[in-house]
């Protein structure tokens, strides 16, 4: 018997290359020593072989290349070409005779289940539960070998087509093997979760159970009886017994639907003692799998038998109650403001701890280095119910100091630019390389936790560098060029005073261009262009970042793009969304700007060479117009204050996108650190280090250093971040305590203000105006990354604040809303340079506006108008 074409269910080489998912599960529960039927395993090398022998694969990926999810007569039309294919094809005889002796081997001629096993199914992240074929009650050689087959041919049913392009699961990578195991005679069965699918309580489990075959179940076709049970120890606490009116039972040539009989009906299917014997089971399976369990199960002569168990895909993380109370660190008053306005979300754990710290310890030495007063502390950073606030700690010493440091301010406005390019910039550069050039997966784990504090050291010494000099000096020689111009050139007629700073290189800008450049490059070859347009964002991002090229595209193009896209992302995907290091950057999660690329790959998007050339056109124009009209002092004061202005534009600009440079080096080597401790059986995912604290990672590290075992940590994350959920759904109060009026003083990234001070009553927001014009149209609320997604063209950008990593949106967005910002923020000179209507600083656009909203965006009042949510824009 060729032992590649057959398996033991017990064959400890099995995998989910060679016997799929549910066969590799099942291969665990029989090494564990549960209760599982006999059976074996027909691997994938059994169907690879029928495939090949009858020259199936060509025939197969091109019925499917056609096949769109979003239209079913497509997923219908390849299941029907597919299908034939499979009913004229023979099995070849070695593979027959090895399933023919396996069966033979099961002793007489037993009646069996026969069972498809995929090679992507019943994985962490997708189960396919219900997308392929189970055939029972199989009896005798010929039966068996039909049922295989038809398995086979249940690969490409056309739910099963659709849910794997949904998915992005390419079908040339996907094998079938098929499971046969004796049937049991199930006087009842049913499913077991060993986590509560509805609340996502991890200590419950729930059983589902109804009388007969568990067919009944799976498909619906009756009401199963639903106990809930304290995961511990095994107490019913809650208990749904139905009315069973049918139950599925064996027949001669398969299985039938029957009347249930009348004193079986509404009488509970298992008692108490048996539901906690079945979760006892369930328990079992779960610490052996590693995290919540489906599992089928079936009871026969007063004993369960384990048919089949997969993870639990899309568990709803268990809801924790919202915050009431906002308890202070100190006295405060503590503020939303200044640099915590770029971490508009409730912030990680680790961020909260190593993150917090190393912010405050650069305030320190920027104070020190400013008034030689390290505990001075200007603004502090705390944590407040897992949201950042900074307090303003200041003797009445330390003010005095820094009025008469004052007088320093001039020579900190002339130097802010050398000692931003000269210090700051080659500081942050030399501290990541030094970390670029290292094997991380050799380095001590003690030692990757200080590279990353030397990072993030000089990435907070780049921030205050900018807090203490160009960002201001930015701020403040816009602000004075535009009281110049206002009050004493501009004339009627005239254009603003925004006009004459747009249309200059910016890391932004560059970023845009370089985006448009590489959708032209795609446009440029029809078949991948096609292929790019047409495939859902999400999978192509996927394939982009797997080793095979699709079947439909040339291979050599798409390598070339892979190539192209990479480039893109390690050059500009670390322009971060926030501060806060344990969230993902751009190129972690690129679907939001491929998004933007097929925009452009459409031509619906303005050419952003055309756009700048043209703002820069007009900004000539308009400069040396003013100046044919001025002369003596009135035009040297004209050119020195724009020249300031124009001068500062980008550099704003490149400074704030350059913040985020040595993220991803900082990242990789956190996520190696959390891939060890994944390998320790510590936490689930290398992301989850995230969710750890400064203490906890170092001692980790330092135990993982002396080859010690570590505590399991995965539940203290998942509540962490089930707390996270919870505060995310709070609006932080501006001022702890409340303040009727307040000011604190800004980050000034650009001249960053809020109106989150003020009421906003009635259906007008007020803001400040950042660009001029006005547009209406629905609105598209973005909380963060993670809603990208939603953003369309012609919608209205609505968002907390945005940094450079937003950029890309802004190329489909009819106007732009923010709760925080002002004429100067990066949300106003982008929307000024796509020449889109912007309102900034509402203070509560995010709370107040509704995702499809219709709203009004008056760029020159500073309004935000909302219309009720029930009126449409009028054709």
């Amino acid at each position: 018997m060729p032992l590649d074409y057959v398996l033991s269910l017990a064959d400890l080489g099995a995998n989910l290359t060679t016997v799929g998912g549910k066969g590799a599960s099942l291969v665990r529960l029989v090494a564990a020593g549960l209760p599982v039927p006999g059976g074996f395993h027909v691997t994938t090398a059994a169907y690879q072989d029928f495939v090949d022998a009858n020259f199936l694969q060509a025939d197969i990926l091109a019925a499917v290349a056609p096949a769109d999810p979003a239209q079913p007569v497509t997923l219908d039309a390849a299941a029907s070409k597919i299908g034939e294919r499979f009913r004229q094809a023979t099995m070849p005889p070695a593979v027959a005779s090895a399933i023919a002796r396996a069966y033979a081997n099961l002793g007489g001629e037993p009646a069996v289940a026969v069972r498809s096993s995929a090679t992507a199914e019943d994985l962490p992240e997708l189960s396919f539960a219900g997308q392929q074929e189970t055939y029972l009650n199989i009896r005798g050689q010929e039966a068996v070998l039909k049922g295989v087959q038809k398995c086979w041919a249940g690969l490409w049913t056309a739910r099963a087509i659709g849910y794997r392009a949904q998915h992005g699961i390419e079908h040339a990578a996907v094998r079938l093997a098929v499971v046969v195991q004796r049937l049991v005679d199930a006087e009842s069965a049913g499913v077991l979760f060993t986590a509560n699918p509805v609340t996502g309580q991890r200590d419950q489990a729930v059983v589902t159970a109804a009388w007969g075959l568990g067919e009944s179940i799976v498909g619906g076709l009756v009401t199963p009886d639903v106990v809930n049970v304290q995961k511990a120890d095994g107490r019913i606490i809650g208990r749904e017994t139905a009315d069973k009116q049918v139950m599925t039972v064996h027949s001669e040539d398969g299985t039938r639907e029957q009347p249930t009989p009348d004193h079986l009906r509404r009488a509970p299917v298992l008692d108490d003692d048996a539901v906690a014997e079945l979760v006892r089971l369930g328990r079992q399976i779960e610490q052996l799998c590693g995290g919540p369990m489906d599992i089928e199960w079936a009871r026969a002569q007063g004993k369960f038998a384990i048919l089949q168990a997969r993870p639990i895909t899309a568990l709803p993380e268990p809801e924790v109650p919202i915050p009431a109370e906002w308890p202070l660190p100190g006295k405060g008053p503590f503020f939303r403001g200044s640099i915590v306005d770029f971490l508009p979300d409730p912030v990680s754990p680790l961020f909260a701890t190593l993150g917090r710290d190393r912010y405050n310890a650069g305030e320190e030495r920027l104070m020190e280095w400013f008034i030689g007063d390290k505990n001075a502390r200007m603004t502090w950073l705390d944590i407040i119910n897992v949201y950042a606030y900074i307090s303003m700690r200041l003797s009445l010493g330390a003010w005095l100091r820094i009025l008469l440091a004052l007088t320093r301010l001039s020579r900190l406005i002339r130097t802010a630019t050398a000692r931003w390019r000269e210090e700051a910039v080659p500081q942050y550069r030399s501290a990541v390389a030094r970390w670029q050039s290292r094997d991380l997966s050799e380095s001590p784990g003690a030692d990757l936790l200080d590279g990353v504090r030397e990072i993030y050291d000089a990435a907070i010494n780049h921030l205050t560098s900018l807090q203490s000099g160009l960002l201001g000096a930015a701020g403040g020689a816009e602000a004075i060029y535009t009281t110049v111009y206002d009050r004493l050139i501009r004339r009627p007629g005239d254009p603003a005073s925004v006009a004459l700073v747009l249309g200059y290189e910016s890391a932004p800008i560059q970023a845009e261009r370089a985006l448009y450049d590489l959708a032209r490059w795609v446009g440029g070859r029809a078949g991948l262009a096609d292929y790019v347009q047409s495939r859902p964002t999400r999978p192509l991002v996927a394939e982009l970042a797997g080793q095979e090229a699709p079947p439909i595209v040339d291979a050599a193009a798409w390598r070339d793009l892979q190539v192209r896209w990479q480039t893109y992302l390690e050059r500009y995907g670390a322009m971060i969304y926030t501060l806060d290091f344990g969230q993902p950057l751009p190129m972690d999660e690129p679907a939001p700007i491929m998004q933007t690329l097929k925009h452009y790959l459409s031509g619906a998007a303005p050419n952003p060479y055309e756009r700048q050339k043209t703002l820069e056109e007009r900004r000539e124009a308009s400069v040396q117009s003013v100046l044919g009209r001025l002369g003596g002092l009135r035009r040297k004061l004209f050119t020195t204050v724009l020249g300031w202005a124009q001068a500062f534009a980008p550099l704003r600009e490149d400074s704030i996108a350059f913040i985020g440079f040595g993220y991803p080096q900082l990242r990789r080597m956190l996520k190696e650190l959390g891939r060890r401790m994944v390998q320790a059986g510590a936490i689930a995912r290398p992301d989850d280090v995230f969710w750890l604290t400064e203490t906890e990672v170092e001692e980790a590290s330092a135990a993982l250093d002396r080859s010690e075992g570590l505590a399991a940590m995965a539940t203290s994350v998942r509540q962490r971040q089930a707390e996270w959920r919870a505060q995310k759904r709070l609006s932080p109060p501006p001022t702890l305590p409340a303040m009727k009026r307040f000011f604190v003083g800004s980050l000034n990234m650009g001249g960053l203000s809020t109106a989150r001070g003020r009421i906003q009553a009635g259906d007008t927001l007020k803001g400040i105006a950042a660009s001029p014009g006005r547009v209406t149209a629905p609105a598209c609320v973005l909380r963060g990354p993670e809603d990208f997604d939603q953003m369309r063209a012609g919608l209205i950008l609505v968002a907390e604040i945005t940094t450079p990593a937003w950029t890309p949106l802004f190329a489909m967005a009819a106007g732009v809303v923010t709760d925080v910002g002002g004429p100067q923020s990066h949300g106003s000179i982008v929307a000024r340079e796509y020449g889109i209507p912007a309102v900034m600083g509402t203070g509560v656009a995010t709370r107040r506006v509704h995702g499809g909203q219709v709203i009004t965006v008056d760029g020159d009042a500073g309004t935000v108008k909302l219309t009720p949510p029930d009126v449409a824009i009028a054709p």
